[in-house]
């Protein structure tokens, strides 16, 4: 295999990951204490409910064709941050948008800091790193709290 050929893999493999974990958080299937494994219904492209090999390649493709922004069969570096960069402002509006929706109490598409307050939450960080609920946070308790963050990663889901 050709040293192009093998970096075009590779690019293409950088990609394909990147995209399928942001695809993950976005619309991943999961279940009580799992982390979504994978955007079923992006890759499912006739939609009846199987993901067959020319779904899955077509999907890889895609995702590669998106990131190859000039359009040289080449992906480097600043296109691949561009396009990680785009899928995360894409879940971040997503999300904005569900947090809203769920808590803008008088309707105007947007939170005051009150409705902000009363909306619907998991419990703090603070609450969660107080261990003993004595209303303080130990250094203790602080570096139990870190290492449960490292353990289950930056996309730890909290409840």
């Amino acid at each position: 295999m050709t040293l192009k050929k093998t970096l075009t893999l590779f690019a293409l493999s950088a990609v394909l990951l990147g995209s399928v974990s942001t695809l993950v958080q976005a619309e991943g299937i999961d279940g009580p204490g799992l982390k979504p494994m994978l955007n079923f219904n992006a890759i499912d492209a006739d939609k009846d409910g199987k993901i067959t090999t020319a779904e899955f390649d077509a999907f890889r493709t895609a995702e590669f064709a998106k990131a190859d922004t000039n359009s040289d069969g080449q992906v480097s570096a600043d296109e691949l941050a561009a396009k990680h960069m785009a899928d995360m402002a894409a879940r971040a509006a997503e999300m904005a948008a569900k947090m809203i929706e769920r808590s803008d109490e008088n309707a105007d598409g947007q939170l005051s800091a009150e409705e902000m307050a009363n909306g619907p939450r998991a419990p703090t960080l603070f609450e969660r790193a107080d261990a003993d609920g004595d209303g303080s946070i130990t250094k203790a308790e602080a570096d139990a709290m870190k290492d449960e963050m490292g353990r289950h990663g930056k996309h730890h889901r909290r409840g």
